[in-house]
């Protein structure tokens, strides 16, 4: 009998195709760029189950796929990983797809096709099938995982989310993913200074956790105590590809606090580690950072993180 996953990860799955400019811009003055496109099994429910399957934690993956060569590009990269896909559902749409125009210093621009999942819902009695018996959720922002939250916080899971590139913290569409979530992520890449959302998001549950990914910057963490900035983990490899980085900071800080029981700083820098690690693979969420990696990485002393 197969054991019982430890996380699960609900949201989107489906193909990134990446765009390497040889310049810093698109030049427009001319029909055609040369450029170097890489597709890969990407978006943020892969990068997620693919990350936690690289640290060794058994995974189980619910999202939707189509029956096309993307969606088998994709199921081959979960088999070679030993995700259980058993809540994977059919979507006739197709399989997502995602366009990023990479620029060399490190900057994307994100062309996400969102055709796929409208109006889908998984079979329920499947999904608390796959749930039952694990710690943690960790939830995407596809329609139809909104739906699921509920269900995890019955069957006693810690529910996560990635809220993503937030613009507007009163943004409709994210209001039940905010509600049901003991800890949030979100990106503050539309924000100069994340620590107004961090206390948006802290005042109706104090006992939440809140991480900001800052970028180069380093990252934000918020609680009831306070909020905690993170300066970037020191690395002497290229910052490459930023796709899955975002990913990655909250697979490792959840694997490490939720998982592993590691308190709450520690489990920060371990997650800006395997982040800084994705950034040095380019185009291709293959060799996300392992177990005894991330802790060769963690044994180096941190600086302590400054409290406003």
């Amino acid at each position: 009998m197969r054991p019982s996953p430890e996380v699960v990860v609900l949201g989107c799955a489906g193909v990134d195709t990446n765009v390497f400019l040889p310049g810093r811009e698109v030049d427009w003055s001319v029909e055609a760029n040369f450029t170097e496109n890489l597709d890969t099994p990407g978006q943020a429910g892969v990068y997620a189950s693919r990350g936690y399957a690289a640290l060794g934690r058994r995974v189980a993956f619910i999202g939707n796929l189509g029956e096309d060569a993307c969606g088998a590009m994709v199921r081959e990269a979960f088999s070679r990983d030993g995700v259980d896909v058993r809540g994977m559902f059919t979507d006739p749409a197709g399989t997502a797809r995602s366009i990023n125009v990479m620029y060399p210093d490190g900057r994307r621009k994100n062309f996400y096709d969102a055709r796929a999942a409208s109006g889908l819902r998984p079979d329920p009695a499947r999904c608390r099938e796959v749930m039952a018996g694990a710690r943690l959720v960790h939830s995407h922002l596809a329609d139809w995982a909104r739906h699921l939250l509920p269900m995890a916080r019955e069957l006693g899971l810690v529910v996560a989310c990635d809220l993503q590139d937030v613009v507007d913290p009163g943004d409709a569409y994210r209001q039940d993913f905010i509600r049901e979530s003991d800890i949030l992520f979100f990106s503050a890449a539309n924000h100069a200074d994340p620590a107004p959302l961090i206390r948006r998001f802290l005042q109706d549950r104090p006992e939440r956790i809140v991480v900001s990914g800052m970028g180069a910057q380093g990252c934000a963490l918020g609680t009831r105590k306070g909020i905690r900035f993170f300066p970037p983990e020191p690395s002497d490899l290229p910052l490459i590809d930023t796709n899955g980085a975002g990913d990655s900071l909250a697979v490792g800080f959840l694997t490490s606090h939720v998982l592993e029981g590691r308190p709450l700083a520690e489990s920060i820098r371990r997650g800006q580690l395997a982040a800084r690690h994705c950034c040095t693979l380019r185009g291709t969420s293959e060799g996300l950072i392992r177990a005894r990696a991330l802790d060769a990485l963690a044994l180096a002393s941190a600086p302590a993180p400054e409290l406003r």
